[in-house]
C-alpha cells in the first residue's frame, strides 16, 4: 500500500465530512462530531499498548474512575434531585458499567473483525428503542439507521466462523446497553434545566459502582501497566476520551434528532480506521473504507434533509 491512498481517503472522508456536518445547517453536531475525532484515537491506543498487556477489567476501571474524578469537583451534591441522580447512575450503570461487562467477555467467542461486525447494529437499537419509548414507528430514523449499518458492514465484514452465536449476543447486549443509555439519557436531559456539568458525575458514579463489582470479580492483578507509557494512555483515556468524551456525546444527543444520533454511531468505524493507517500504518482495504464512510456520511445527509423537510 502506497502513502498516497490514505491521504486520498482523509480527503474523501473530510470532503464528505464538510458537507454533512456544514453546508447542512448542522451545527448542532458539532459535539458528536468532535467526540467522533477524539475517540478515533482511542481505538489505536486501546489496541497497541493496552489489549492483551493490561488486564481489561483494570483499564476499565481506571478510565471510568478518572472520569468520575474529573467531574465531582463540578457536581451538585444538594442541589441535583434524588430522583434524577439516581436515574443519571441507571443511565451510567447500563451504558458504561455493564456494557463494558458484555463487551470485554465477548472477546472470548469473537476474534476482533467480529466484534467490530457486530458492533454496526447499534444505531438500529437506538431507533427501535426510540420509536418503542414513544409508541410509535419513524420510518426515516429506520431508514437512516439501516443505511449506516450498511455503511459500516461494507468496510468491516470480513466473514464469521461458526461457533459465533454466543460471542454475538454478548455484542448485542453491549450494543443494547450502549443504545438504551443514549436514548434514556436524551430523553431525560434534553429538558433538564440544571447545567449538565453539574450533575453527570452521578453517571460515572453509576458506572463506577458496576466496574468495582466486575474488576473485585474478574479482575487480573497480575496484568497491571508497567510502563509509563501504558499508564499515560490510562490516564488520557480516563479523563480525556472517557471523562469529556461520553459528557460532549451523550450532551451532543440532546441536541440532535435520533436518526443523526444513531447514523454518528458508526461514524465512528471509518473514522478510527482512518486515524489506525496514517498514524500505525495497519493494513486497510482504503476502497472499501472510501465506500462504507460514503454511505455512513449519506445516511447522515438523508436523514438531516428528512428531518429539514418534516420541520418545515
Amino acid at each position: 500500500m502506497t502513502a498516497y491512498y490514505p491521504s486520498w481517503a482523509i480527503l474523501i472522508f473530510s470532503h464528505l465530512i464538510y458537507t454533512a456536518l456544514f453546508a447542512h445547517n448542522s451545527n448542532n453536531m458539532t459535539y458528536l462530531f468532535a467526540v467522533t475525532l477524539l475517540w478515533a484515537f482511542s481505538f489505536s491506543l486501546i489496541g497497541v499498548y493496552l489489549a492483551g498487556q493490561v488486564d481489561a477489567w483494570f483499564s476499565v476501571l481506571m478510565r471510568i474512575g478518572l472520569a468520575t474524578c474529573v467531574f465531582l469537583p463540578f457536581l451538585q451534591w444538594r442541589k441535583t434531585p434524588k430522583a434524577l441522580a439516581l436515574k443519571l447512575m441507571a443511565i451510567g450503570a447500563v451504558q458504561l458499567g455493564v456494557m463494558y461487562s458484555f463487551y470485554y467477555h465477548s472477546f472470548l467467542y469473537l476474534s476482533v473483525p467480529e466484534v467490530l461486525l457486530f458492533t454496526v447494529m447499534t444505531p438500529l437499537y437506538i431507533t427501535l428503542l426510540n420509536d418503542l419509548l414513544e409508541k410509535r414507528f419513524n420510518a426515516k430514523f429506520l431508514f437512516a439507521a439501516m443505511l449506516a449499518i450498511l455503511g459500516a458492514v461494507a468496510i468491516r465484514y470480513e466473514g464469521v466462523d461458526e461457533n459465533y452465536l454466543i460471542g454475538m449476543l454478548m455484542v448485542q447486549a453491549a450494543n443494547i446497553c450502549f443504545a438504551t443509555g443514549q436514548v434514556t439519557y436524551k430523553r431525560l436531559m434534553q429538558d433538564e434545566q440544571l447545567p449538565h456539568s453539574r450533575v453527570f458525575a452521578w453517571f460515572f458514579i453509576g458506572a463506577l459502582i458496576v466496574a468495582l463489582i466486575c474488576y473485585g470479580l474478574f479482575g487480573d492483578t497480575s496484568k497491571l501497566p508497567t510502563t509509563t507509557m501504558q499508564w499515560g494512555v490510562l490516564i488520557y483515556l480516563g479523563t480525556i476520551a472517557s471523562g469529556l468524551g461520553y459528557f460532549a456525546w451523550n450532551k451532543g444527543a440532546t441536541i440532535v434528532n435520533v436518526g443523526a444520533l444513531a447514523v454518528m454511531n458508526n461514524l465512528l468505524i471509518p473514522a478510527g480506521i482512518i486515524v489506525n493507517i496514517v498514524i500505525w500504518n495497519r493494513d486497510a482495504d482504503i476502497t472499501k473504507l472510501a465506500i462504507g464512510a460514503a454511505i455512513i456520511l449519506l445516511a447522515l445527509i438523508i436523514n438531516q434533509k428528512l428531518n429539514k423537510t418534516a420541520m418545515e
